[in-house]
């Protein structure tokens, strides 16, 4: 086959945005665009494709530290990571991508977090395995989602019946205590608009989400709203109690997958339980819009199984090349 790598930038990534199925909004070219401007001093960028003739087969959003090669973006912030590759293709892609790596003096692969299908499981790691190359695969954190049923009424069902009891008496405790709204910021500038009373509830929530939220990080936060609210993938949702702002989501609408990012409330609130009952608002929603999936992404919180997840185990792949 006639294959050759090519170095790209952001910009020649994004006008090739949709010759390839990008499976995972972590990957998006404004999302690692802005990654990188935010996070990526001291690294040299390996952002190549492999071409087959003039077409692209795959994209390998890498970047280069002491000659080891991880992905653009980081576990903090980037729930999945993986490499971009059309069907059929993926074998391929990481032979001519793997010898170009070790030609280029990279001695070792980190490579992070990674779902079960992700290309680096399915196919790198045998591809790998050939070229005589050590691999080592580990399981670490989980993510919990949730397959979305047609109706609201099927998606109790599935819950146990002591959760489903819970989530319905919540949300009906709630509704005796005052007036309940709940809505979908989906306008680009009412998404920036609002982000400043949702990184406010964010803080506000809990003592490690207001560490978490530098300078450094919120500066990447409202860079990111910027870059990818105009394509529609941002949404902010908000849980209004007599008329306050009680609780906000943000989450991305990507593929018929609803990806929960981030959350906050107030926690005057709490005792109505407003972050759970803001996210069973989020899913009852979600599912009126016909969407396939909820993930509730990286971490194994007890909501998230009470609120019907299933887990699904995370991996790290590191491959040293001899």
């Amino acid at each position: 086959m006639d294959y050759s790598v090519t170095r790209e930038s952001f910009d020649t990534l994004a006008a090739h945005q949709s010759d390839i199925n990008w499976n995972l909004p972590f990957v998006l070219p404004d999302w690692l665009r802005v990654w990188w401007q935010a996070f990526g001093a001291g690294a040299e960028l390996y952002l190549t494709a492999v071409r087959e003739r003039d077409d692209i087969i795959g994209i390998a959003p890498l970047l280069v530290r002491d000659k080891t090669a991880a992905f653009i973006g980081s576990v903090d912030v980037c729930d999945y990571l993986d490499f971009v590759i059309a069907d059929g293709k993926e074998r391929d892609f990481f032979d001519v991508l793997l010898g170009d790596l070790r030609q280029k003096g990279i001695t070792d692969l980190d490579l992070r977090t990674l779902r079960p299908e992700s290309t680096v499981i399915k196919y790198l790691v045998g591809v790998a395995i050939e070229r005589g190359y050590i691999v080592v695969t580990k399981q670490g954190d989980v993510s919990l989602e949730v397959d979305l049923p047609e109706t609201w009424d099927e998606y109790l069902d599935m819950l146990s019946r002591k959760q489903r009891h819970e989530v319905r008496r919540k949300l009906r405790g709630l509704e005796e205590e005052g007036d309940i709204n709940y809505r979908v910021i989906e306008n680009s500038a009412d998404v920036r608009a609002g982000f400043d009373t949702f990184l406010r509830l964010f803080a506000t929530s809990r003592e490690d989400k207001a560490n978490f939220m530098t300078p450094a990080m919120e500066s990447f936060f409202r860079s990111l709203v910027d870059a990818i609210t105009d394509s529609g993938l941002l949404r902010l949702s908000v849980l209004e109690f007599d008329g306050k702002q009680v609780a906000m989501l943000m989450y991305f609408d990507y593929h018929n997958t609803v990806y929960l990012y981030n959350s906050g409330y107030d926690p005057q609130y709490s005792g109505l339980s407003v972050g759970l009952l803001s996210k069973v608002w989020c899913i009852r929603d979600s599912i009126s819009r016909g969407r396939q999936k909820f993930d509730f992404l990286k971490g194994g919180e007890i909501y998230k199984y009470h609120l019907g997840g299933r887990e699904i185990p995370l991996y790290s792949c590191q491959v040293k090349f001899r």
